[in-house]
């Protein structure tokens, strides 16, 4: 049985809008995965350490018949593949994928905490999230209402890299 899933996605080197969609065509092709919704593609201040480039931010809905770890692993390996290193925490980055929830599940063993641990606090996930799912619920509260809490923090949507990659999929 598929469980619903949703993912957020980030990056602020190389080109993001391309490691988006290459991430994505591997989601869309795995046989565990039948994605769903995209959000647009959102423009955001850095966070946590704001000496470095604006990031760009998505999110998916997916069905998935993977397993939280199996999905983790998952999006390791296309972060990998999008040449990813992982350095300092909050730092710069080709590509960054986390899992927001799996269902209804709470997990918190060490590498997975399901929900998001954060994601309540920041407002760069919870715009594209809102923009897909605005009615789930996280921590008993729904997305867009956890959304409507926090400042905007200059995130918007980004028109421009939402066609790129919308041409890129199609392609």
């Amino acid at each position: 049985m598929a469980t619903e899933a949703t993912l957020a996605f980030g990056g602020n080197l190389g080109d993001p809008v391309a490691a988006f969609a290459a991430a994505l065509r591997s989601l869309r092709t795995h046989p565990g995965i039948a994605l769903g919704r995209l959000s647009s593609v959102w423009r955001t201040a850095p966070w946590g350490r704001t000496d470095q480039p604006e990031f760009l931010n998505m999110a998916a809905a997916m069905a998935t018949t993977l397993s939280p770890e199996d999905l983790l692993s998952l999006c390791l390996a296309l972060e990998q593949a999008a040449r990813r290193e992982r350095g300092e925490r909050w730092g710069p980055r080709t590509l960054d994928i986390d899992i927001l929830t799996y269902g209804t599940q709470t997990i918190d063993r060490e590498g997975l905490q399901i929900p998001h641990p954060r994601m309540s606090e920041r407002a760069f996930v919870l715009a594209p999230l809102a923009e897909i799912d605005p009615e789930r619920l996280v921590a008993g509260r729904a997305v867009a209402a956890h959304l409507a809490l926090l400042p905007d923090d200059g995130i918007r949507r980004d028109e421009a890299a939402t066609e790129r990659l919308s041409a890129l999929l199609a392609a």
